[in-house]
């Protein structure tokens, strides 16, 4: 008899779902290999589609995916946010900044817009107790409008102390504008939000995630930590709201970060990054042109500028200036983040460097709050120390600031870890700071810092059990997706 006459129609069903389930594996390989790109990246998804296409397929679906190419706000939008900006360097050519600083200053400028801002002030914050104290009372000052994103906005103490004031300046006649991270804040129970929000502070989480939005959304984050009081005052860094920079976590005693206060013109940055994201998930533009950020209120000179850098970017622009900030120093190149989990290229540039005799210092969390973290992190040290670099392991706490020191003038410091996720995946937003006073400030708590770290030593690292060594390798081959 003919074959086709006999197919049942059961069978008829599993050839074509197995026909449709082909053509969907042959379909993520195209767009994998059409996208261009990292060579190594790219071969390790189609391996995976091949061999495993049914758990590759749902991990590229959540995982692998590119934003390039959507737009957070439109053009014309933009322009509007561009004319606000005013008060700004024109010459680059007459500051005292070094050869390289001018170069780095083009090339932000070249990747985002970033705008090079030369009369700003700056208070920078070590302990959140302080940081928290500062901010609150910024808050409660507020006359026209209160910006605040963060990645984390805890239901905890600190948080209900914020959100208290948040809720009084809005009853107040203040606007009020939260942005949170849906991810970030998975954990937060959503009636906190929802007291804000019947209270008149107009609160949204960044990429709601909910099904069946849950592949598209899951993995991009929004990180960045900053908050824009009436045009005049900004904060940026790497604290979010929560009782553990004030009191301390489980893994110590204390959660060591970095954050800044900040006033001058640099104050217009953050608020286009911040309406940029608003515009995103309101579709309002967020526009002030009241606000007062003249030279002659912020007397000092020193030039600052913000560059933003997610998964939407045409370039990885925060891993980009890092790349070119390493490459290009002399002296010193000193590294303070929570995870170090960096690409190839900016691992090569700091090899390079120390192998060249730049006193590289990196220091990391003995212990963070990711087990799988740590073991990423520490896959990387042996090569580090072979090639000279010196790795501390910070002994106090959580160390969760992101600073990166280069040489006498260059700090950058946000929201940014040294990780794939923060240079790929994240939304991300840091102040590039070009001044010989604040670079000898940061690196006087760098060394402060070294107190309570311990440094490690090639011979010592290479003595730790098999065991942790073969875990780090293996969770090294997941560092692109942590």
């Amino acid at each position: 008899m003919d074959f086709w006459s006999d197919i049942t129609i059961n069978q008829w069903m599993t050839y074509i779902c197995f026909a449709i389930y082909i053509a969907i594996i042959i379909s993520c390989i195209y767009v994998v290999l059409t996208e261009n790109r990292n060579p190594i990246k790219s071969l390790a998804w189609v391996t995976v589609l091949i061999f495993l296409p049914v758990v590759g397929w749902i991990f590229y679906l959540f995982f692998g995916r590119s934003l390039k190419g959507m737009q957070l706000i439109s053009r014309h939008k933009k322009r509007k946010l561009l004319n606000t900006q005013t008060e700004h360097c024109q010459d680059i050519s007459t500051l005292d900044i070094s050869d390289h600083s001018r170069q780095i200053i083009k090339l932000a400028h070249s990747l985002c817009g970033a705008t090079l801002y030369d009369h700003n002030d700056i208070a920078i914050y070590h302990s959140g107790s302080d940081k928290f104290d500062m901010l609150k009372e910024d808050l409660r000052n507020a006359q026209r409008y209160i910006h605040l994103q963060y990645y984390i906005f805890s239901n905890d103490r600190i948080g209900r102390e914020i959100a208290e004031i948040l809720i009084d300046k809005a009853k107040q006649g203040v606007n009020v504008n939260v942005i949170y991270d849906h991810v970030g804040s998975f954990s937060i129970d959503s009636k906190f939000f929802k007291s804000l929000s019947k209270a008149g502070v107009n609160i949204h989480p960044f990429f709601r995630v909910t099904f069946p939005q849950l592949a598209n959304r899951i993995n991009w984050r929004n990180h960045r930590k900053i908050t824009i009081i009436d045009g005049k005052i900004g904060y940026i860094g790497g604290m979010n709201i929560a009782d553990r920079y004030v009191y301390g976590a489980k893994i110590g005693k204390i959660w060591r970060d970095t954050h800044v206060r900040t006033t001058g013109g640099i104050v217009k940055a953050l608020q286009q990054s911040f309406a940029t994201d608003w515009n995103f998930i309101n579709d309002i533009l967020l526009l002030d042109n009241e606000s007062d950020t003249r030279r002659q209120d912020t007397p000092s000179k020193l030039p600052m500028q913000l560059i933003t850098s997610g998964p939407t970017s045409t370039w990885p622009n925060i891993a980009l200036v890092f790349h070119k900030a390493i490459a290009g120093a002399k002296k010193s190149i000193y590294i303070q983040t929570p995870y170090f989990l960096p690409t190839e290229a900016l691992m090569r540039a700091l090899l390079t460097a120390a192998l060249a005799k730049v006193d590289v210092r990196i220091m990391i969390p003995r212990k963070s709050d990711s087990k799988i973290l740590n073991y990423a992190s520490f896959s990387y040290i042996e090569e580090c120390l072979k090639a000279g670099i010196k790795i501390y392991l910070y002994d106090k706490g959580m160390m969760h600031s992101k600073n990166l020191i280069i040489d006498n003038e260059f700090v950058s410091t946000g929201s940014t870890n040294f990780d794939f996720r923060s240079f790929e995946h994240n939304f991300e937003a840091n102040l590039l700071i070009y001044d010989k006073e604040t670079t000898t400030r940061m690196k006087e708590t760098f060394f402060e810092d070294i107190k309570d770290s311990v440094k490690l030593s090639l011979s010592a690292w290479q003595q730790r059990p098999k065991t942790q060594s073969l875990i780090e390798s293996i969770v090294r081959l997941f560092a692109p997706i942590l």
